[in-house]
């Protein structure tokens, strides 16, 4: 059975599954769009291309979008886990099952089908995004037996925090910003919670009991001390710090009260991004495990919607899925030769020239799903001189208080971080040891977000980790996402050369290709 969805709204993207395979997962940012950009015709096109036949179901998410006076709903709508919509259509030329089901539903299903098969009778789910925030039981049938609500648009009310210290945020008629989530998580770690002042911890409570979030109702709080301070403020910093405590006490309060024992937890939704929340569930101790996807956002809801028909469909949503299933990289150009010259990748010489403090733009294979670099697109550089954070924030045009993510081989965690356990999607904290010396990867509070790579998982990536590890002691790289500011994942030579002669990169590698500056 092939399966293809469509995810509408913001983060659009299309997805195939075939025979219990995740062919494809297609967003449309990337390729260097404008970030959450919706649906594309070239998107549509790209897996169009590659697949070999029609699909037997086409599948469309839910959504809704809010207009004056009114909201427009696709499909089967966004929010509510009633059974999906099932008929038949003609798709060009072709009788198909035609499959719709809520955003909603489509969160749950993508942590369900993604997780790792156990034999628990019951799972958990949780999805906490921009709308949605609540807990699911589900049965050993993969159907939804119990939903528990916890609190409306947990997202939402974390972005806006932001917003309200941000003196750029309009007062009225705004909705919160999808890009503010992960600046505020990057402010929290500057925090600390127990520092908050009547007046802060006032605001905070605010935000949580707030009927609405859209729009952002910033107006309201202009007798707040939030209100436009700065978002480098130490006010908003110590609120940030209370607000990631409080939302997520909010929930694992709920969770302990109404979700049994023992029982595994998969986390869907934007809030899944958030390492301090995943860090917090992992150390609660209430759930047997816990699995968050590197594509928990909206950027999976496509697949998501393909999981949801395929258990509809099938009575199991599980499959076979790997990261790295985005589209291939694109030659469109060949670098200029009287300015790039062009050498087989030796990943020793490129250690080499990593540990001299080069950059170095890296890309591999096809590109990674959800919005994190995983080694596919990414820009490398030596983990050890703070120098090295500030140049990788100069080259990515984005605020100096973001934090800079390692990647590593996980033959050294325990050499690097105090806990020694594996992340491949780069969705925990985790915290440095002072000896390793890792300073551009060592946030201001002693963590890290990192990747872990296995030789089976990135054969290519680990492969020069282990070339550095032997040149400097550790198999840690910085590794940020490569991509111009404001857009999705570079992936087409033409853009890759630009962007690298614009930002003083002198060296890429395609594949097994080295291509230096040639007056480097």
């Amino acid at each position: 059975m092939l399966i293809v969805a469509f995810k509408p709204g913001h983060d659009g993207a299309v997805a195939a599954i075939g025979d219990r395979r995740l062919r494809y997962s297609l967003e449309s940012e990337k390729d260097s769009r404008p970030r959450y950009s919706p649906i594309l015709p070239t998107t549509i096109l790209d897996l169009a291309e590659r697949l070999d036949a029609v699909p037997d179901v086409v599948a469309l998410g839910g959504w809704a979008d809010l207009r004056p006076n009114r909201i427009a709903y696709t499909g089967a709508g966004y929010a509510g886990i009633d059974d999906p919509i099932v008929s038949t259509r003609r798709f060009f030329g072709k009788e198909v099952k035609f499959f719709s089901s809520t955003h909603e539903r489509s969160h749950i299903y993508m942590a369900l089908g993604m997780a790792p098969e156990d034999d628990a009778r019951e799972r958990a789910v949780l999805v906490w995004e921009g709308d949605v925030g609540a807990f699911y039981l589900v049965g050993a049938d993969q159907r939804i037996r119990r939903k528990i609500p916890v609190m409306s648009a947990p997202g939402a009310r974390y972005s806006f925090l932001f917003g309200l210290a941000d003196p750029t945020f309009p007062d009225t008629g705004a909705k919160p910003r999808l890009n503010d989530a992960g600046k505020l998580m990057a402010l929290a770690a500057f925090g600390d919670a127990a520092d908050a002042n009547p007046d802060l911890t006032n605001v905070v409570e605010r935000i949580l009991k707030q009927d609405s979030m859209y729009p952002a109702p910033k107006a309201e709080y202009r007798d707040s001390v939030l209100y436009n301070a700065g978002v480098e403020s130490p006010e908003c910093k110590t609120a940030a710090a209370l607000l990631t405590e409080r939302l997520f006490e909010t929930f694992a309060e709920v969770a302990r009260q109404e979700l049994p024992a023992g029982t595994p937890l998969a986390i869907s939704g934007g809030c899944g991004l958030n390492c301090d929340w995943n860090s917090m569930w992992a150390r609660l101790g209430h759930f047997s495990s816990v699995f968050v996807a590197p594509c928990t956002n909206d950027s999976g809801s496509a697949l998501g919607t393909a999981l949801d028909a395929l258990a509809t469909f099938t009575g199991d949503p599980r499959i076979d899925w790997d990261v790295y299933s985005g589209l291939e990289f694109v030659t469109d150009t060949r670098p200029d030769p009287g300015r790039w010259r062009a050498r087989p990748l030796d990943e020793v010489a490129l250690s080499a020239a990593l540990g001299a403090g080069r950059v170095v733009a890296w890309v591999q294979g096809r590109w990674e799903i959800g919005p994190r670099a995983l080694g596919n697109r990414s820009l490398l550089a030596e983990p050890f001189s703070t120098a090295t954070k500030d140049r990788l924030n100069e080259i990515k045009q984005r605020e100096g208080y973001r934090p800079i993510a390692p990647v590593c081989r996980v033959e050294d965690l325990g050499t690097v971080f105090h806990e020694d356990f594996e992340d491949p999607y780069m969705l925990y904290f985790r915290h440095v040891r002072e000896s390793s010396g890792v300073r551009a990867v060592t946030h201001v509070d002693g963590s890290a977000r990192v990747q872990t790579v296995r030789e089976a998982g990135n054969p290519q990536l680990h492969r020069l980790l282990s070339a550095f590890a032997a040149q400097r002691g550790v198999g840690v790289l910085c590794n940020t996402s490569l991509n111009f500011n404001g857009e999705g994942f570079i992936n087409r030579m033409s853009d890759l050369v630009l962007y690298c002669e614009s930002r003083g990169i002198e060296d890429m590698v395609v594949g097994g290709t080295w291509y230096q500056r040639a007056d480097g």
